[in-house]
């Protein structure tokens, strides 16, 4: 009898975001604030400064961010679907219990966001820097981090699932909790995990972060390595 092969790692599956032709967003009655509960649908946003605004509940389809200021900036349960966002910016970003599905994040430049209880599915995030993210308790499902660099992310209590980490540069990654199956870790170009290293069950690694992480599993189970 043939002996079972042994499970293949599944891939996560990208967005395809191909968007209609948009409009110039010129705000509500011409203003340039983004509204709580908000429905925007086939607008370009661009060059704009929503420092300090309010956008909670808000719904975006078929929309596109580029190169806007999002400092303390409230999004709290708002909707991102078959969306781009490239070259945002912001300090506190507020996303908490977001919803993000087919999106693409390329160059962000973001600091203290908040995604905890978001839901992330198909979600692309290439480029730029991301600082002290929280993704505590949320869940991300087909999500790719390509040639970006992560600082200080917390996983804490997270859900994974066909989660790639492509080319980038994971520091201080905290997985205290967290649920991983299909995670692939193998092309990170700085793999450093601050907590939760006992958390990686359901995810694969190279031989290589294998030995660069061979002190944290050993303390984790108690063994001390001597000369």
């Amino acid at each position: 009898m043939a002996r079972k092969s042994e499970k293949t790692q599944v891939a996560a599956r990208r967005p395809e975001v191909r968007l209609p032709p948009l409009v110039p967003f010129d705000g509500e009655d011409g203003g340039v604030g983004l509204e709580p509960d908000g429905d925007y649908d086939g607008v370009e946003f661009r060059d704009l400064d929503f420092a300090g605004q309010s956008g909670r509940g808000a719904r975006f389809i078929d929309c596109a961010l580029r190169e806007c200021g999002l400092d303390e900036t409230e999004l709290l349960r708002a909707r991102f679907i078959d969306s781009v966002l490239s070259g945002i910016r912001g300090v506190g970003t507020d996303l908490a219990g977001a919803s993000l599905r087919d999106v693409e994040v390329t160059d962000a430049r973001l600091g203290g966001v908040q995604l905890h209880g978001a839901v992330l599915e198909r979600v692309l995030i290439r480029g730029g820097k991301i600082d002290y993210l929280n993704l505590r308790t949320a869940k991300l499902k087909d999500v790719v981090f390509e040639g970006c660099v992560l600082t200080e992310t917390d996983f804490g209590g997270a859900q994974l699932e066909r989660v790639e980490f492509r080319d980038c540069v994971l520091r201080r990654a905290d997985f205290s909790g967290a649920q991983m199956k299909n995670v692939d870790l193998r092309t990170v170009a700085e793999l450093d995990i601050a907590r939760g290293v006992d958390r990686l069950a359901g995810a694969v690694i190279s031989p290589a972060q294998l030995l660069d992480l061979a002190p944290a599993f050993a303390a984790q189970i108690g063994v001390r390595v001597e000369g």
